[in-house]
């Protein structure tokens, strides 16, 4: 289990929230003391999430698309200059190796 302290969890929440998801328990610390723990919830099942997606169409809050998107895999992807996609792409996982 990973301890942090309040001031450490609140300057690198995401970190601790990946943590979290891929389930490694935090336990936050207040002054040394413990006072919570930060741990992951169980991802929910394809039949569930169909389920809710229904529910949520139904009542107006989703709206489904219509079309179909796979020509957007297709696509070349939108060049950059100056920026290379490997260095970016370490940039931001940097944190999470």
């Amino acid at each position: 289990m990973k301890t942090a302290s309040v001031t450490e969890l609140k300057a690198r929440l995401s970190h601790f929230v990946r943590m979290a998801r891929r389930g490694t328990e935090v336990e936050i610390l207040e002054r040394g003391v413990p006072v919570a723990r930060l741990v992951g919830l169980p991802r929910a099942s394809a039949g569930r999430d169909r389920e809710r997606i229904e529910r949520l169409s139904r009542a107006g809050v989703l709206r489904r698309g219509r079309g179909d998107v796979r020509w957007l895999l297709s696509e070349p992807p939108i060049a950059q200059r100056g920026v290379e996609l490997a260095r970016a792409v370490d940039e931001d996982r940097g944190d999470r190796v």
